[in-house]
C-alpha cells in the first residue's frame, strides 16, 4: 500500500484532535509530536509529487 498525502494529513488531524482532548500533558505532547511528524511526511510527499509533475511537464515540453 502506498501512502497518500490525504492519509498523512488525516493522521495529523487525528493526532491533533487527540492532543486537544487529552488532559494529560505527556499524552498531549506525544500527540502533538506525532501530528508534526505526520504533517512533515505529508509536506515531503507533496514536494516530491510537485517535483515529479514538473519533471514530467519539462519532458513533455522537450518532446514537442
Amino acid at each position: 500500500m502506498s501512502a497518500t498525502t490525504e492519509f498523512y494529513l488525516a493522521q495529523a488531524e487525528k493526532c491533533a484532535a487527540e492532543a486537544d482532548a487529552s488532559a494529560l500533558i505527556q499524552v498531549r505532547e506525544r500527540n502533538l509530536r506525532a501530528a508534526a511528524a505526520w504533517q512533515a511526511m505529508a509536506d515531503k510527499l507533496l514536494y516530491t509529487e510537485k517535483l515529479r509533475a514538473d519533471k514530467v511537464r519539462i519532458a513533455a515540453q522537450a518532446a514537442e
